[in-house]
């Protein structure tokens, strides 16, 4: 079995998540991808506009109808700082190692801070690396990590916040149930 780990802050996901997350099911031969929303994101720490639950609700929303998707809220339940390498050990308890695959997919944004990030030696160790680039050239990865092209769509969970807080519609950005639950619930005003 080969499980992708799909990590993020998701404030709030969009659809670029979503073909993103498509592609490297098709392109990974992805039986399963696992979105794990962070409870605190090191490196954005302060930074969320969203609570947890409010983008933990979110993603769910977004990974709902496509049965490759699940969504676990390990990283927001543990509390704390998110690390990688922490929701990898956890996940290599549920999946020992010989019975799934697990790829870790970073964005082109997220793969530049790698080497930053807590015991990337050990990342490695527990799961293979992989950087999603947006339609653009093969962006030059740090050491051991493999790039897959993806479509580019052109959309950042920052522009839907401003656009929302500018009283703008993001239907365009974000799933339908994402839409209605941003507005049912006033985030991002």
């Amino acid at each position: 079995m080969r499980v992708g780990i799909f990590g993020g802050t998701f404030d709030p996901p969009h659809v670029g998540h979503l073909i993103a997350a498509s592609d490297a099911c098709e392109a990974l031969g992805l039986d399963q991808l696992v979105f794990v929303p962070t409870g605190i994101q090191p490196l954005k720490a302060g930074k969320e506009a969203a609570s947890a639950a409010h983008r933990l609700a979110m993603i769910k929303l977004l990974a709902a109808g496509d049965q490759r998707f699940s969504v676990d809220s390990m990283e927001i339940d543990r509390g704390g700082l998110s690390f990688t390498v922490d929701t990898l050990r956890t996940l290599r308890q549920r999946w020992p190692a010989g019975t799934a695959d697990l790829i870790v997919l970073l964005g082109a944004d997220a793969a530049a801070q790698f080497p930053q990030w807590k015991d990337p030696v050990a990342i490695q160790a527990l799961a293979e690396v992989v950087v999603l680039t947006r339609g653009e050239a093969p962006v030059a990865t740090p050491n051991g990590l493999r790039g897959v092209t993806t479509r580019r769509v052109d959309v950042s969970s920052t522009e839907i916040r401003e656009r929302v807080s500018a009283g703008k519609p993001v239907g365009a950005l974000v799933t339908e149930p994402v839409a209605a639950y941003i507005a049912r619930t006033g985030l991002y005003r």
